[in-house]
């Protein structure tokens, strides 16, 4: 599958959109859309290259990897995907503004298919499995496509460095657990894209994130 990267304003958020070539099938994993000219630049997309938008999947559920849920269910008529463990985050979306200040009024998340470990989402002829990566919240699922060697890990593991345990939900033991465990078991060359920052490999991260040596 092919993987499109928006940037976002909302805590430099990366929003995937994840698609495959050959039925134009696709997911947008993470929208943090909180500008109209992002919804806009999303939509566009898809428009302009035919896809059909099926899923939409949330890594976790903090403020800046949901906030734009509701613009997507809302113009595509389409499911939200997360873990049942991350529901109590998206029952507190607008406790979530406050704590940075934010005024924007974002809805809760209403998860309507609930993911767990092992599960293979189905995008078209492609499809990610499900990785739990418990530690940055507690249901933090990462997304891995083997055939196209790449995972999306939300805020588990970024490049030289790993997400913050300091929110609720937080465990850092279990974050470093979680990522030696069930991340670093992937191929050195899987390609890993974050929810912030640049992408990195599963080798470069094993070799030098200053977390993990």
């Amino acid at each position: 599958m092919k993987v499109v990267i928006f940037q976002l304003s909302l805590f430099g958020i990366n929003t995937y959109l994840v698609y495959d070539p050959a039925t134009l099938y696709c997911a947008v994993i993470d929208p943090g859309m909180i500008e109209e000219r992002e919804e806009k630049a999303i939509s566009d997309y898809i428009s302009k290259n035919n896809l059909k938008l099926t899923n939409i999947i949330n890594t976790h559920l903090h403020i800046d990897h949901i906030a734009g849920n509701h613009y997507l269910q809302l113009k595509y008529n389409v499911p939200v995907s997360a873990h049942l463990l991350d529901e109590p985050l998206g029952n507190r979306i607008q406790q979530q503004a406050a704590m940075f200040g934010m005024k924007e009024q974002i809805p809760n998340v209403e998860i309507t298919e609930y993911l767990k470990a092992g599960d293979i989402v189905k995008i078209g002829k492609g499809s990610l499995k499900v990785i739990p990566v418990p530690g940055h919240s507690q249901g933090s699922i990462a997304l891995y496509d083997e055939k196209d060697g790449f995972v999306i890990v939300g805020d588990a593991l970024f490049k030289g460095s790993i997400g913050r345990t300091d929110l609720p939900g937080g465990n850092y033991e279990q974050l470093i657990a979680s990522i030696r465990n069930n991340l670093f078991t992937l191929p050195d060359n899987t390609v890993v894209y974050s929810g912030h920052g640049l992408p990195t490999t599963i080798g470069e991260e094993k070799q030098t994130n200053p977390f993990l040596q």
